[in-house]
């Protein structure tokens, strides 16, 4: 006899619970973001040295896997570091941490694991491209999720470097990652990471308020926030200047990406209005930075053929 109705709606309910589970564990939006500059470090750095992609298939399934679980990994831990100020916060309250789904224990030798066997994986690619995931790694875990995301502002920044080093290990997992293109990619990942994360920032005021985490708008107000915000995107107008080697229907795009988005930031100086604003930031950010690298890699494509 089979199962009943009933059971397999339980089973297939428990299976669909587990998955959003691991799904909130291992942040998985945040890790698609972070693999796609890792993706086109990697093929700039096969067009930029001549070297063949389909070749170099195995370094680059090595390179994807390998940092992909380092950052999993690193996203564990810090989800099982921070249940106490997640309980607090309501856009948190669903991680398995918080509703004891998964054993705090658990998820730690997860993210322990995880993070291990990305290393692991790294290890057949080259020795630079382990040093950056290391440097992503650790600046997350440790003086990001263990030190200064409580207690001081400059947790934003510290934060920013593990995001900036994912176009480094693409790179570097084929070629020294010393050229031009990827430390200016690099950049502009650092500098954007901060008028992202503060647009969040102003979103979950209350919450970041109550948990007590040290963000700027917490402990210094809007109106500072937002000028930072400004001059952040103002900083990223040089960027795109340095990466000609990419053609200049790159540079134009992300010239006027970058002043489209300096607009919106200058605009909020004189809103009223400053969630619905930050919310604007929030979607602008996020599909600028996934132009500009899926731009890196569509204005190189004709070297395919």
């Amino acid at each position: 006899m089979g199962m009943s109705k009933t059971a397999l709606d339980i089973n297939a309910s428990a299976n669909s619970s587990r998955w959003s589970d691991l799904q909130s564990l291992f942040k998985v939006t945040v890790l698609v973001a972070n693999a796609v500059p890792v993706f086109a470090g990697f093929w700039l750095a096969a067009y930029f040295t001549g070297a063949s992609f389909a070749a170099n298939l195995d370094i680059f399934l090595l390179v994807m896997i390998g940092s992909t679980l380092v950052m999993g990994g690193a996203l564990v831990i810090n989800n099982w570091y921070d249940t106490d100020i997640d309980q607090i916060m309501a856009r948190t309250q669903s991680r398995p941490t918080v509703t004891g789904n998964i054993p705090l224990r658990t998820v730690l030798w997860i993210g322990i694991a995880t993070s291990a066997l990305g290393f692991i994986l790294l290890m057949f690619t080259t020795w630079e491209a382990v040093q950056y995931t290391f440097i992503g790694w650790f600046t997350y875990v440790v003086p990001y999720t263990m030190w200064t995301k409580r207690r001081y502002t400059l947790n934003t920044v510290i934060g920013s470097i593990s995001g900036a080093v994912t176009p480094l290990i693409g790179w570097a997992a084929l070629a020294p990652a010393s050229h031009i293109v990827p430390i200016v990619l690099a950049l502009i990942i650092f500098i954007w990471q901060m008028p992202h994360t503060f647009a969040i920032a102003i979103r979950k005021y209350d919450e970041y308020k109550a948990a007590d985490v040290a963000m700027l708008p917490v402990v210094h107000g809007m109106e500072i926030t937002k000028r930072q915000m400004a001059i952040y995107i103002a900083c990223l107008l040089p960027l795109p200047f340095y990466l000609f080697s990419l053609g200049t229907t790159f540079v134009v795009i992300a010239t006027v990406l970058n002043i489209g988005y300096l607009v919106l930031a200058m605009s909020g100086l004189f809103t009223n209005d400053d969630e619905k604003w930050a919310r604007k930031m929030f979607l602008v950010s996020v599909n600028y930075l996934m132009i500009i690298f899926v731009m890196a890699i569509v204005v190189t494509l004709p070297w395919l053929g």
